[in-house]
């Protein structure tokens, strides 16, 4: 059979089929392998530029060169060129020979031969013939002068692989990326993408930064890389610093073309009033920004901003100090700061010092105290001024008709009016009545007996800095409120929460901001009886409750006391037992007599101390009230749980005949659905509700100790954590003397023993808890150095 259209035999014509196929495959296969296939212009550019020897780099016939009769006619090609170049792709796929491809010689490639490289003919050439391999492998092999000029003059040059007619279309374009070659030029529509897309090394990303501030923001890049333990040695911060600082490109943070900004101005303002918030402006050093002009000073100074600003942030919300320095009956839950969210508040806050001073406790009481503060500094401006020695000034007020009112006259009357602030009659010498209420009212704040005499021992209180022992008294309270949480109370039940004094002994129940209920309490006694400083949650209170005796009272106090006498725990109500492995448990039945009252207010905390009624009711009426073994007694318990159960049970309606109606001899329990915060407390130094500044006696001594680590602090971080022993609650094991009455007859309850699987103190105390409170951990992760 003779095909008239070609001249050529069917058999021909398969056989030149076949062997462009096998071709193709062969083709596919080696470019898969150097993955030049799937190479975009741009990166096929430097391959043209870049010499890389090759062994015979011709490409062979595709598939889209050879057509069968029954494909449909492609779209008509749009080109100004010869009139018989315009075939359909019947006759492209028969005419067509490997031999007669013609070499790029478009009307396109002809207009822009006159700056075509030779390499890039050569390539082209190339392509012409795949019989031609020599040549081929030689045009490939571009030399560097051949690149130079492909850089500087991108030629229009198509494709080698497009059919003879030049065909643009979509599909011959994706057959021409299969068969193109290295040497071969980017499209003439990528021209100037050919001159500026070809970078020698990556392209870095554009930087934010001024122009002005960038010298500076190399050089804090370069000191964040090599030195930020310098500036920074606490590793949570310093992580959160180079991530901020690397997040704006390291443009500086206080400066903009080395003029301090507004938020500089402002950090810096509040870190030189630092004392105001009972700080020491010492530990937050402000830069000199005005002798940094060159870029490394710029930038040293713009992270020692930094650096104070941080310090101070931590140190205002969480202390100077922490809490385990001072002792180990302390707990209160951690609130470190956010390092990251501290740069963002104070860089963006309109006001960078209120920003700032945002981490001071908000607390009312944190605030009264700030203000007397800043009253007690004012008193001492100004030249100081002593009260002369002389005899004892007394006013004797009048007394009936016949005995008026005695008022002396002295020269140091004015002096002593302007000590105590009386600015009545100033220049009057005249020791009256109102003299003496200031002096009476000085002596009972010097812990002086109040007569309102102007003896020799006032005097000299008032000549000696006294003044600057209550300044340290204020401050050192300010800095047990932050240790204190943010939140004091509940606030689904109104910011409701307890709130105990122990120096002031006295026990408030607050809601709403403002106070609710108050009571006087007895504390623990000085030295290993103290009553611990806490933030626990009240989540229930036991009606007619067991006294499970501690085991330091067993160990320290009954077990000797049985050794001298037998029945003494018999006398006082009180049951031993022996579980099976030896120790020692002694406990009371509820009832009159029962030493927590008829009232119990828990709290479960690792200290195991908890608030109670007491048969004791005389100790209230003492001034000093620190008796017992570290549990606090409340006055009237069960006006207390009345106004609690009210807060957490409002339905309930209970008043303080309902909670006394259920005494009896069988423990109840009532949990509160939501608990409520108890916080105990020691300030030494407090405002009244009348807005007097009241201090109270360092009872345990927890002044005298802040005070003395913040004086002598110097290489020491106060604001690391100290290990403390924890106390010991096993059972107590020892030998009990002949003839005490020893309840041990297996049986549950009280007079039964227990085994070793038996609830352990904790549990006998507050109960079994879900989970287990003794697991439970309300501190926040710690923060460490």
């Amino acid at each position: 059979m003779r095909d008239y259209s070609t001249n050529r035999t069917g058999f021909d014509r398969i056989l030149t089929v076949l062997a462009a196929t096998f071709l193709t495959v062969s083709a596919a296969t080696a470019f898969a392998q150097t993955d030049t296939a799937k190479k975009g212009a741009a990166e096929l550019a430097i391959d043209a530029a870049v010499p890389m020897p090759q062994p015979a780099n011709v490409p062979p016939p595709t598939a889209a060169d050879f057509k069968m009769d029954n494909v449909p006619p492609a779209p008509p090609i749009v080109r100004a060129s010869k009139p018989a170049d315009h075939k359909t792709a019947d006759t492209i796929g028969t005419d067509t020979k490997p031999a007669d491809t013609k070499p790029s010689g478009s009307a396109d490639s002809e207009a822009s031969s006159n700056t075509t490289p030779p390499s890039a003919a050569k390539a082209s050439d190339a392509t012409t013939s795949p019989d031609t391999k020599a040549s081929g492998s030689k045009a490939a092999e571009t030399t560097p002068a051949d690149a130079k000029s492909v850089d500087a003059k991108p030629v229009d040059a198509k494709p080698a692989a497009t059919p003879a007619d030049g065909t643009k279309t979509d599909e011959a374009k994706k057959d021409a990326t299969a068969t193109i070659t290295p040497a071969v030029a980017p499209p003439a529509g990528t021209d100037a993408a050919t001159a500026t897309d070809q970078p020698s090394e990556p392209v870095k990303a554009a930087s934010n930064v001024p122009p002005a501030d960038q010298p500076a923001a190399d050089k804090l890049h370069e000191l964040l890389d090599t030195k930020a333990t310098k500036f920074f040695d606490r590793k949570t911060e310093r992580a959160a610093i180079e991530k901020f600082y690397a997040a704006r490109s390291y443009a500086p943070l206080w400066t903009e073309g080395g003029t301090l900004n507004a938020q500089a101005k402002g950090v810096i303002a509040r870190l030189r009033d630092a004392a105001a918030d009972g700080l020491d402006p010492t530990d937050y050093p402000v830069p000199n920004f005005a002798a940094a002009a060159a870029p490394d000073q710029l930038a040293e100074a713009d992270l020692k901003l930094t650096a104070s600003m941080m310090d101070y942030a931590r140190q205002a919300q969480s202390g100077r100090m922490h809490w385990s320095q001072v002792s180990g009956d302390i707990s209160y839950p951690e609130h470190p700061i956010n390092p990251e969210q501290v740069l963002m508040n104070v860089t963006t806050a309109k006001d960078a010092s209120a920003a700032l001073d945002s981490y001071n406790p908000p607390q009312k009481l944190y605030r009264e105290l700030k203000q007397k503060l800043a009253e007690l500094r004012g008193v001492g401006e100004g030249p100081v001024t002593q009260i002369a020695d002389g005899p004892a000034l007394i006013y004797t007020p009048e007394r009936g008709k016949k005995h008026p009112a005695v008022v002396v006259e002295d020269p140091r009357v004015p002096m002593l009016r302007v000590k105590l602030g009386v600015t009545e009659n100033a220049d009057d010498t005249h020791y009256d009545a109102k003299v003496a209420a200031a002096v009476r009212k000085f002596q009972a704040n010097a812990d002086l007996k109040a007569t309102g005499v102007l003896d020799e021992r006032t005097i000299k209180a008032i000549n000696s800095p006294k003044r600057d022992r209550q300044i340290d008294t204020v401050i050192v309270n300010m800095e047990r409120w932050r240790w204190l949480p943010r939140e004091l109370g509940a606030p689904s039940l109104g910011n409701a929460y307890a709130i105990l004094n122990i120096p002031d002994y006295t026990l408030k129940v607050m809601q709403h901001g403002a106070q609710v209920w108050s009571t006087r309490v007895v504390v623990g006694k000085p030295g290993i009886h103290a009553t611990p400083l806490l933030t626990e949650t009240m989540k229930y209170i036991t009606v007619n409750p067991t006294w499970n005796v501690p085991p330091s009272i067993i160990y320290k106090e009954y077990l000797p006391a049985l050794q001298q006498d037998p029945t003494v725990l018999e006398r006082m109500g009180l049951k031993l037992e022996r579980d099976r492995s030896g120790g020692i448990h002694i406990s009371q039945p509820p009832g009159e007599r029962n030493a927590l009252g008829r009232i119990r207010f828990n709290f479960p905390n690792k200290f195991l101390v908890y608030q109670h009624d007491t048969p004791d009711k005389n100790l209230f009426a003492k001034e000093t009230r620190a008796f017992s073994h570290g549990c606090m007694r409340v006055q009237n318990p069960d006006q207390y749980a009345a106004t609690l159960l009210n807060i957490a049970l409002p339905q309930e309606h209970y008043t303080p005949e309902k909670v006394r109606s259920m005494y009896g001899r069988s423990e109840i329990d009532i949990k509160f659905p939501t608990p409520i915060p108890v916080n105990i407390t020691y300030q030494t130094a407090f405002v009244d509700h009348a807005g007097k500044l009241q201090i109270r006696s360092d009872v345990y001594g927890r002044d005298a100790t802040m005070l003395a680590l913040l004086r002598n602090a110097k290489g020491r971080d106060l604001e690391a954590v100290i290990a403390h022993a924890q106390p010991n609650y096993s059972r107590p094991r020892g030998d009990i003397p002949q003839g005490v009455a020893l309840n041990d007859n297996g049986g549950g309850g009280f007079g039964g023993g227990f085994s070793n699987s038996g609830p352990s103190f904790f549990e006998r105390l507050f109960g079994v808890q879900t989970p287990p409170p003794q697991v439970e951990d309300r501190r926040r992760q710690i923060y460490r150095r």
